[in-house]
């Protein structure tokens, strides 16, 4: 889960929320330069964290506060190989964009085991073995997934609140085309992105969050039900183009 420590307690944002809000931000892309299979790219997008599931497992740090992701080392190979097999329900292409990003996660791990060398391994040779199948260049594959990997980071800067202050930018990815894109808060509070890569000229997305008034607890079954009874927001962002300076 994506936790933000607030004046009152704590935000929390599920990854599948998140997920699903970076697959709103893919389908608002441009339509003329659209990755390959976009429908069945955005179906990545959405159900790329499908394996987390804050209401089970343990969820809380050594001094009872709800674990961050990013605080979190657990990554099985069982678990992401469940991931992968599930994927595989959805198609070729679903799984080949879900193998791609558990590799990008997960490619530190290599040296650390013989397991995590096979696993790996395996990976890179599956990525090669799907888009040849489905007769997709691979050049246009990897385009595919630096595309999910630019909505994915999108959707962790809003859902983080990484959004610079005083009309700041912050770099998204620079992995489409190479071309680099900036996000950007306006004095109106709407965001822009620069440059604009976007279907229409404005638009808006959202995602839920739960709000926890404890900042400790003893138990992760005492969080889950504090979180299952959490007041629920909507948070919304809504992005508009510039007109050029």
């Amino acid at each position: 889960m994506i936790v933000n420590l607030l004046e009152n307690g704590w935000e929390v944002i599920y990854h599948r929320a998140h997920a699903l809000l970076a697959a709103q931000i893919a389908g608002q892309w441009r339509r003329s330069d659209a990755p390959l299979r976009l429908y069945e790219t955005v179906a990545a997008i959405s159900h790329h964290d499908d394996l987390e599931k804050e209401w089970q497992g343990h969820q809380l740090t050594p001094a009872g506060a709800p674990l961050d992701f990013t605080l979190d080392p657990e990554s099985s190979i069982d678990r992401l190989q469940a991931l992968i097999d599930s994927a595989r329900y959805r198609g070729r292409w679903v799984t080949f964009l879900t193998s791609k990003h558990v590799s990008f996660l997960n490619e530190s791990k290599r040296g650390t085991s013989a397991e995590w060398d096979k696993f790996l391994d395996e990976q890179l040779k599956l990525q090669k073995r799907w888009p040849k199948e489905l007769d997709i260049d691979p050049e246009e594959a990897e385009r595919a997934y630096q595309f999910m990997r630019w909505c994915d980071r999108l959707s962790l800067i809003l859902s983080q609140r990484k959004i610079p202050d005083a009309g700041r930018s912050i770099e998204i990815t620079s992995g489409i085309d190479g071309q680099r894109y900036d996000l950007r808060e306006l004095e109106d509070g709407c965001l822009t992105v620069e440059p604009w890569p976007f279907q229409d000229d404005r638009f808006t997305v959202n995602v839920e969050a739960a709000y926890l008034s404890e900042l400790k607890y003893n138990s992760t079954d005492e969080l889950v039900t504090a979180l299952q009874q959490a007041p629920i927001k909507v948070l919304e962002w809504t992005f508009v183009k510039q007109a050029p300076s």
